[in-house]
């Protein structure tokens, strides 16, 4: 009598792809997810970051530490069909993967833009299509992908970073509504100011550091908002570590609603722009920022008027 093999325990434990994880959250959040022997994970990095990852991480039944660069779409089908080769599945990915770049609109330029868009829009969406016919042909999955507070409003000299953020919002939105049919959750994780280091990986796009070493007309406002934002981050009382574990509370619980608010300060300006007129709402941020009243000279917000339209011929 012959008789059926089993499949192994391992084989059994859902499949965890996070990106991102060679520093901050990502690396907290490969950490609590190789502890957790209920799941298997995908660790993933750049490839200065892996060395360090797999002497920590080793290689095992429950356990892959890969290269993913998210800006290389080959990369990505890559390591999504090598995953599918040896474990067979995809149950979640973990779109953590993110650079900051710091600049004033003036002073972006197209090289930084783009690089700013592909590492946290263009890049995560890549992976988003990799993993959908998988996904679908299971009938489940989930996808997170962690956002910021600046995919709800902007700050001054992060013009690029939160419309990246604003992009991979609402990508998201319209993949929750179509991807819910196939069994698929897919939750925003919205980050506010988080305690750690990270603030000194910004980078400034290359007219932002002429302009703040010679003094320009926009200079005052990176001297104002880079120890502003180191402030805001030294005192809060959010780590990496309280993140990576509300992820893995979203991969457990699989929550039906998009948005997860993971700090308070997201909790914050989420009620404060429901419930203020945008009007108020946008004056009231200006001058919340260190010294915003003597940026540029005196500063007001103009009323239009009638007159003033007409003037400039916008009512033609």
């Amino acid at each position: 009598m012959r008789f059926k093999s089993r499949p192994s325990v391992e084989a059994a434990k859902p499949v965890v792809l996070v990106t991102g994880c060679g520093a901050g959250i990502g690396f907290e959040l490969a950490r609590l997810l190789y502890a957790d022997h209920d799941m298997r994970v995908v660790i993933t990095a750049r490839t200065k970051s892996l060395p360090r990852l797999r002497a920590l991480f080793p290689t095992s039944e429950r356990v892959q530490v890969c290269e993913l660069d998210v800006t290389n779409d080959t990369n990505i089908y890559q390591v999504i069909n090598n995953v599918c080769c040896e474990w067979g599945r995809i149950d979640v990915i973990v779109n953590n993967a993110a650079v900051c770049f710091r600049g004033v609109v003036e002073h972006m330029d197209s090289e930084s833009e783009m690089l700013q868009l592909k590492t946290n829009y263009l890049g995560p969406m890549t992976l988003v299509r990799a993993v959908l016919p998988i996904m679908r042909e299971q009938r489940a999955g989930q996808i997170i992908n962690i956002s910021s507070v600046s995919g709800m409003l902007a700050m001054p000299t992060m013009a690029s970073y939160s419309a990246s953020k604003h992009a991979l919002e609402g990508a998201s939105e319209a993949l929750w509504y179509e991807a819910r049919p196939f069994g698929i959750r897919v939750n925003l994780v919205e980050l506010g100011f988080v305690n750690s280091p990270s603030y000194k990986n910004v980078i400034f796009a290359k007219k932002a550091q002429v302009s703040s070493a010679l003094g320009g007309p926009q200079s005052e406002y990176y001297k104002a908002m880079s120890p502003f934002i180191e402030r805001l981050m030294s005192l809060s009382l959010t780590t990496p570590e309280a993140i990576a574990r509300k992820v893995v509370k979203t991969i457990r619980q699989r929550p039906r609603q998009l948005r997860i608010s993971a700090t308070p300060d997201v909790l914050f300006f989420s009620f404060v722009r429901r419930v203020l007129p945008s009007y108020w709402f946008n004056r009231l941020c200006f001058l919340l920022l260190p010294g915003s009243v003597r940026w540029g000279g005196k500063w007001r917000f103009p009323r239009p008027s009638f007159r003033s339209t007409a003037k400039l011929g916008l009512n033609n």
